[in-house]
């Protein structure tokens, strides 16, 4: 259960009208009152002589008995209370019991004697009411509504356990902001996916990843088609900025900004400054097994540079110091929504899932000491300026040699978040797990299909031998390995080790020890990739097939290979 404590409003009928309101919400069905604070306010759901006038009006008498200099602004309070949507369907009595807890624990009207504000509580929907509160006291004094938010969230953790509902993480108070219900019809008006708020805060998320200035970070965010104001100190000093849609536009017309730290707790300024700012205390220069010799350039590159980044990353988050590995939490959220920025179209949906659902993941109260990330940041910086990447060749298979160590990554930011009590945090990032193991089938799907390929085309003598090789390097793993459909593939990827000069044995031993592969539903899919980027093996086989002896990959001109491959195929048709 979700209590949504909205900013306060300045018009009790303009809510009124808007809870009340059937023909333009598809949702809304028989609007009626469950709860009032006399229990016996006029209903225009209910009594046909009632009239939305009526209920302001009564809502509304603390406010206006007072002078009209003494008159708050913004005088009216609104939550929303919805269910879990695995929850049963609550009656009437009992959503009205929750309304009377949730205006008691928020201090709106706390009751045991003492002066409260006027409220109703408004259902229209199976899973949900609104409570609708104006905030002056009978007795003429402002409620004491602090951290009405925070109380309220407590109260429906309380209410879930007796009525038996759902149970929801709770909060730690860094998560982003949740749109407000007026903000999220909008958004349904205007067939948005998203609300304004969630669109520019990914916009801006995905400006930061990769950007290593303020300058480059206003040119991506400019690029990205958002309005930006700068606010400036008298001396010239940028202290912030707001962004807005040019086409989120307010009743007069104008566009509707949002200041960074209204988007999210990281996204201020100052935040966003502090990973340009934090120096690394290692050495800067890359290390020998980091340096692919691919290029330094191009979409494959750069995501090979990422999976070994990633791999990295697991040892720093499963033992590194608290400090540290927040960090190295926060840079991973980077490299996904840069990820997702770069990929193609049969990924690039899932990928963006996960970089939204680990985006509650990347913030806690521990706070990140920025520098030490800097292999992360720097994949995210490649993936960003190397540009798109195809859905096929390398490009494709780094793409799922990337995505699958970012799964162990996030796995074990799962497991860091959990032993400190991150609830919330935990949850996210299981969410976002999930949806990197769909984007990592569909990149996988044809890469491994063709390793399978290739080991099923080796020959049985070769198939023993590497056979013999697992056996003897991973005793404890090797049947269930043998017993997978990916153990051809990987048969494939020790041949092809092997022909490289590296030893399969010390390869595999490696691969397994340094890791864990409890969370992994396919063990060889797992060790191709970690072993093809440990023996820096090319992760597409389009054009690498086993030599006519069938012993390892084909080195001979493409011309060769083409004169090789039209005689195999003469010989499968006759």
């Amino acid at each position: 259960m979700i209590p949504s404590v909205n900013n306060p409003g300045s018009r009790t009928i303009g809510l009124l009208n808007y809870l009340y309101a059937t023909s333009q919400y598809e949702d809304h069905t028989d609007p009626h009152l469950v709860a009032s604070f006399d229990g016996m306010s006029p209903d225009p759901g209910r009594d046909p002589n009632a009239t939305l006038q009526d209920l302001a009006q009564l809502l509304d008498q603390p406010v206006m008995a007072l002078a009209e200099h003494a008159r708050p602004a913004k005088h009216v309070w609104h939550t929303s209370v919805r269910a879990d949507p695995a929850d049963r369907t609550l009656s009437d009595e009992e959503w009205g019991e929750i309304a009377r807890r949730i205006v008691a624990a928020t201090g709106i009207d706390p009751g045991g004697g003492q002066s409260g504000c006027r409220w109703a509580a408004v259902r229209h929907a199976d899973d949900h009411i609104h409570i609708v509160a104006t905030l002056v006291t009978e007795d003429g004094h402002r409620p004491d509504d602090y951290r009405s938010g925070t109380r309220a969230q407590a109260e429906a953790r309380l209410i879930e356990k007796e009525l038996g509902l759902r149970q929801v993480a709770p909060g730690d108070g860094t998560a982003a902001q949740r749109p407000t219900s007026a903000e999220r019809h909008k958004a349904e008006r205007q067939g948005r996916e998203r609300t304004a708020r969630e669109e520019l805060r990914e916009t801006v998320r995905r400006a930061v990843a990769g950007a290593s200035s303020e300058e480059e970070f206003f040119e991506q965010l400019a690029a990205a088609g958002l309005l930006i104001r700068q606010r400036a100190a008298p001396s010239g000093d940028l202290l912030g900025y707001k962004v807005a849609l040019p086409d989120d536009l307010n009743r007069d017309g104008e566009p509707v900004f949002y200041p960074g730290a209204r988007l999210a707790p990281d996204l201020s300024l100052p935040r966003i400054r502090e990973r340009w700012s934090g120096k690394a205390q290692d050495d800067p220069t890359p290390r020998q097994e980091d340096v692919v010799r691919t290029g330094p350039g191009g979409a494959a590159a750069a995501r090979r540079r990422t999976a070994s980044a990633a791999w990295q990353a697991v040892l720093v988050v499963e033992h590194g110091d608290d400090a540290l590995a927040a960090a190295y939490i926060a840079a991973t959220g980077e490299v996904l929504d840069a990820l997702a920025k770069t990929s193609a179209a049969h990924t690039r949906r899932e990928l963006r899932e996960a970089a939204w659902a680990f985006e509650r993941a990347s913030r806690s109260h521990v706070r990140a000491v920025r520098g030490h990330d800097r292999a992360l940041r720097q994949a995210t910086r490649d993936l960003v300026h190397s540009g798109p990447a195809l859905g096929r060749g390398e490009d494709g298979a780094t793409t799922a040699m990337a995505i699958d160590m970012l799964f162990f990554l996030i796995t074990a930011t799962i497991h860091w978040h959990a032993r400190k009590g991150h609830a919330q945090q935990a949850e996210a990032a299981r969410r976002a797990a999930e949806h990197l193991r769909t984007a990592y089938e569909a990149a996988a799907a044809q890469p491994l299909g063709l390793l399978y390929q290739r080991g099923r085309s080796l020959s049985r003598s070769l198939r023993q031998r590497q056979t013999a090789v697992l056996r003897e390097a991973l005793p404890e793993l090797a049947e269930r390995i043998l017993a997978e459909p990916g153990w051809y593939a990987l048969a494939a990827t020790l041949t092809d080790a092997e022909s490289a000069g590296h030893d399969p044995a010390a390869l595999l031993t490696e691969a397994v020890g340094q890791r864990e592969l409890d969370s992994a539903a396919s063990v060889s899919d797992v060790l191709v990739w970690r072993l093809r980027r440990a023996a820096d093996l090319p992760a597409d086989t389009t054009t690498t097939v086993p030599d006519d002896n069938g012993t390892g990959p084909d080195t001979r001109p493409a011309q060769a290979r083409r004169g090789s491959h039209s005689r195999r195929q003469g010989l499968q048709t006759l």
